[in-house]
């Protein structure tokens, strides 16, 4: 994480896809909450799940459907969508996407 600090850098160059895969680098990691970047791959997801936290995610390339609690979601580049605690929420690539997924803990 050392080589981003104090650097101006675009966010969907700092993944890659990858073949049938969710790939994810985390940026930053504090006690009070992460930043990660996903890059997935048409077709993949992450299955319903809840968090104990708000998390905040926002589409820097292609297309997801976004479910939470039930209500279907597609976001585009440039979207962005919260995704509050202990409300179940799942992930489809409708096409190859990027997302920056903020949790902050408190």
């Amino acid at each position: 994480m050392e080589e981003l600090i104090s650097r101006v850098l675009k966010v969907e160059d700092l993944i890659d896809y990858q073949d049938g895969s969710v790939v994810s680098r985390e940026i930053i990691r504090k006690e009070t909450g992460t930043v990660t970047i996903f890059a997935f791959d048409k077709g993949e997801g992450l299955s319903e799940h809840t968090a104990p936290f708000d998390a905040m995610v926002q589409i820097v390339d292609g297309k997801a459907e976004i479910i939470i609690s039930g209500n279907k979601n597609v976001l585009e580049k440039g979207d962005m969508i919260i995704m509050p605690a202990n409300e179940p929420h799942a992930l489809t690539a409708l096409e190859k996407y990027k997302m920056v997924l903020t949790m902050i803990r408190s």
